[in-house]
Parts: structure tokens; C-alpha cells; sequence
């Protein structure tokens, strides 16, 4: 189990690096307002495919670690949440923002992750070993559903800022190629913010585990 607990480390580190390489090579797709999704436009959709599943197996390891930890039946209800986002992940990557079933993957790994951490987090801190990093655990965990939040708000608002520029943005439109003049949007920002801290969590609950098991 201590491999699998390294394999999920390395997995959401290697997300995390395909995600800032692709800042590198495809440049025109401007950190603040555009999504991590839109990237499947640019020509490294490769790399975009390799951070989503990259990311989705390392939720599906971690979840793998925690089942047989937990005892719970909300705890296992988080740790079946987690797997759930890491599925969602996956698709994400298998199913592009130019799919339908993106909007699925959304749904699937998105929401799902910030429930299941709040049901294992609150377990785990419970249990002698893991009651030793219950800070780092707590603050990590909360880090995820006000990520999510952020995002939410950010967007609307972007959403409504562009409105207003005269541009109707909405799932149907092909994103603008440029921000507006007057146009100030941060979504992008919190975008990446939330993938920093729901990966972010995915490593240091298998770095935990990894520590406890040596």
C-alpha cells in the first residue's frame, strides 16, 4: 500500500506539472479568464488529456488508501465521493470541452470532491495516527469547498462583466478570442486556484498516509 501511496503522490504532482506546462506552450489562452478546460482548443490537447487523468487516478488511488482505513459510514460515503471525482476527472480528459459529456465530468468530479473530504477529513483527525496532522488535514480540507466557491462567485461575475461588454458567453458560444476592453475578469484564476487545492489535498492525504504506514 506504501507504493500505491507514492503512485498517487507522483500522479497529482504530475497533473499539477502538465497543468503549468501547458501555461508554456499554449500562452494565447490567458490565465485569468480562461478556463483550464479550454486548453482542448489549442494544439497540446495531449497534455490537457494527461492532467485530467493523471489527476482522476490519483483521487482513485487515494480512495483506494482510505477505504481501508475508514469505518464510518459517512466516512466511506466520502471515501466512495472521492472516487466518484476521480472518475469524473478521467472523463474530463477522455471527454473534452468540445464533448457533451463534459458538462458530465463537471458534475462528477467537481462537486462530489469537497463533500468527501469534509466526511473522511473529520473521520481521519479522529484516529490516533492521522490526529497528528490534524491541522495541515483541516486546513487543506476547507481549502477545497471555499476554492469552489471562489470559482463559483468569480464566474458569475465574469459572466455578468461580459454581459455587459455586449458579449453573451454562454454553453452553446465559443468562448471571445480577447477580454474586452473595460472587461475585467479573474475566473481563470480561481479556476486554477481550485486545482491546486483539490490536487493539493489528493498528495497530502497520500503523504500522510505514506508517513504513517513507513
Amino acid at each position: 500500500m506504501e507504493a500505491l501511496s507514492i503512485l498517487s503522490m507522483v500522479s497529482g504532482i504530475l497533473s499539477l506539472f502538465c497543468l503549468m506546462v501547458l501555461h508554456f506552450v499554449s500562452p494565447q489562452y490567458q490565465a485569468s479568464w480562461r478556463m483550464v478546460s479550454e486548453y482542448a482548443y489549442g494544439k497540446h490537447k495531449w497534455v490537457l488529456t494527461a492532467f485530467f487523468i493523471l489527476w482522476g487516478l490519483s483521487a482513485i488511488i487515494t480512495s483506494a488508501l482510505l477505504w481501508n482505513i475508514v469505518s464510518s459510514n459517512w466516512a466511506l460515503l466520502g471515501v466512495l465521493l472521492i472516487f466518484v471525482s476521480g472518475v469524473g476527472a478521467i472523463m474530463g480528459g477522455l471527454f473534452d470541452v468540445q464533448h457533451k459529456l463534459h458538462g458530465l465530468s463537471f458534475l462528477l468530479g467537481v462537486p462530489s470532491l469537497p463533500i468527501g473530504a469534509l466526511l473522511v477529513a473529520y473521520h481521519l483527525i479522529d484516529l490516533e495516527k492521522w490526529s497528528t496532522y490534524k491541522s495541515s488535514i483541516l486546513w487543506s480540507t476547507h481549502s477545497i469547498w471555499i476554492s469552489l466557491l471562489l470559482m463559483a462567485f468569480s464566474m458569475m461575475a465574469m459572466f455578468s462583466s461580459f454581459k455587459k461588454a455586449g458579449i453573451a458567453w454562454d454553453k452553446d458560444a465559443t468562448p471571445p478570442d480577447h477580454l474586452p476592453d473595460g472587461v475585467i475578469a479573474y475566473g481563470g484564476y480561481a479556476n486554477r486556484l481550485l486545482v491546486v487545492c483539490y490536487i493539493g489535498w489528493l498528495i497530502l492525504i497520500a503523504k500522510i498516509y505514506c508517513s504513517i504506514t513507513v
